[in-house]
């Protein structure tokens, strides 16, 4: 294909052809999502493992500075969603920003974006899987079950559940948040009332003598504060949920701008809120990386059992992200495979038009896991935590390359933006960018994972520069197939 072919068929009208989608991966779904579920995937994208378990070790290495690195990757995170909630009402699409990297990018922008989120969210299942592991280890009845064999168990059950029809995943989503956020609320409020009574948690009195008495805001310098901001940008990381789900939605331009909104007061409540309450009631190095710091403060007032109940509820945020992860990634590679940048089998769909063989691809990812769970049970959730964050932060420049790129064609004429945009474009577009890649490379600062982490760039760059070689023919074929379809339209 020519690139002033390529060009043409870039620039003109989305939807060409009335009825026919722009992008072949987006014909087949249903359209079974309320208005209720996307607002609560937008929910559960925003609480997931990355604050239910995360946040304890990260309290333990930054202090209460935590909040305001939680505070400052918010901001950006919204920024992210904002902008991608822009091009979802320019062209709604199950391909998310894969289809957009597509038509801003070109093909081989849409196969490096496709790809690092597929690494995102397949390192994230294991994240998942790891923390689901964890959290059951926590009851004494399970603690004689090898980590990887509760592992193993708990992809079965989300993969059979994921199967069924996007209405069912709609639904468990839903609930899922709902316990969430009511967990959340109810968690603060219990807070309050101990903040307030001035009533011993672990020996210690609530209050701001807590974080005074044990180092301040920031007890173990700035660095430490720096150091974990790419593992709170993971925490935000399945908030681009939001765009997959819009293709699967009826009325994606009055659901999508309603939960993209409520984002940030959401980020500011759920997520400052809770490590700031946190914060006050213990402190920082009574926090560990493998028990929710939920779990340590429930289990420290003397009420029975209430480290156990709020045990089984982030067991099921973790159960929750990992179905969501299985969702949006067997759409994206649906949409790549399509292309012909992805397996042809990623295509397949079920009876209940759900694409298996891409969420079935996942889970083979996810299976490395329930390995690496065997062979370093100690080290896995931090190991595959800083691997997706290579594929999040990825996946995040290429949303705000897109929108800018999008946002430039709009000043040209060639497309028109939709009521609902992110302001101050190209400005909000580059500091975002330059404050992810930053974090990126500060994670060089950190010698037992971080610096190895990055040391994988070049070679996951060896390998989507191989992968590419293998697939552009079928890609360029696909492509020509493509453009005499959107030319002569439906016959």
């Amino acid at each position: 294909m020519s690139k002033k072919a390529v060009e043409s068929a870039q620039a003109a009208p989305h939807n060409t052809a009335a009825g026919t989608p722009a992008d072949a991966g987006d014909a087949g779904y249903s359209k079974d999502l309320k208005a209720r579920h996307v607002n609560m995937i937008a929910i559960g994208g925003a609480i997931g493992t990355g604050l239910l378990l995360g946040a304890g070790g990260r309290l333990h290495n930054a202090g209460p500075a935590l909040a305001l690195a939680y505070l400052v990757c918010g901001v950006f995170a919204f920024f992210v969603v904002r902008a991608l909630g822009e091009l979802v009402l320019y062209r709604p699409s199950s391909g998310s920003f894969v289809s957009y990297a597509r038509e801003f990018l070109g093909e081989k922008g849409a196969y490096v974006a496709g790809w690092m989120y597929f690494l995102n969210w397949s390192t994230t299942g294991i994240a998942d899987i790891t923390a689901i592991a964890l959290y059951t280890h926590y009851w004494s009845m399970f603690t004689s079950i090898p980590q990887w064999v509760l592992a193993l168990i708990a992809l079965a059950v989300v993969l059979a559940v994921n199967l069924i029809s996007v209405k069912i995943f709609g639904e468990m989503e839903f609930w899922f948040a709902i316990i969430k956020v009511a967990t959340i609320v109810g968690f603060m409020l219990i807070s309050i009332f101990l903040l307030a009574t001035q009533h011993k948690v672990g020996g210690h009195t609530p209050g701001l003598s807590v974080i005074t008495d044990n180092g301040g805001v920031f007890p173990h310098g700035v660095m430490p504060v720096v150091l974990v901001m790419q593992g709170v940008i993971f925490a935000y990381a399945a908030l681009e949920l939001v765009g997959v789900a819009a293709g699967e939605t009826a009325e994606p331009e009055k659901v999508v701008p309603r939960a993209v909104n409520s984002i940030m007061w959401r980020v500011g409540l759920f997520y400052v809120g809770s490590v700031v309450l946190l914060a006050v009631l213990l402190p920082g190095s009574v926090y560990t990386a493998d028990q929710s710091p939920f779990v340590t403060v429930l289990s420290k007032i003397g009420v029975p059992a209430a480290g156990d109940v709020m045990n089984l509820v982030v067991l099921t945020a973790a159960m929750s992200s990992l179905n969501s992860g299985l969702y949006s990634t067997g759409r994206i590679l649906r949409s790549m495979a399509m292309a012909g940048s992805a397996p042809k089998f990623t295509a397949r769909m079920n009876r209940s038009q759900v694409p298996y063989g891409g969420i079935l691809l996942t889970c083979a990812v996810c299976v490395l896991g329930v390995g690496l769970n065997y062979l370093v049970p100690s080290q896995a959730f931090e190991i595959v935590l800083n691997v997706a964050s290579l594929g999040i932060i990825s996946t995040w420049v290429i949303i705000m390359l897109c929108h800018m790129l999008f946002v430039r064609r709009a000043h040209a004429g060639l497309v028109a933006r939709p009521h609902f945009q992110l302001k101050f474009s190209p400005v909000t577009e580059i500091a975002t960018i330059v404050f992810l890649l930053v974090c990126l490379g500060m994670m060089w600062n950190d010698p037992e994972v971080g610096r190895k982490t990055l040391l994988l760039i070049p070679v996951l760059a060896v390998m989507l520069v191989a992968g590419w070689f293998a697939v552009r023919r079928r890609v360029s074929r696909n492509a020509e197939q493509e453009l005499s379809r959107m030319s002569t339209g439906p016959k």
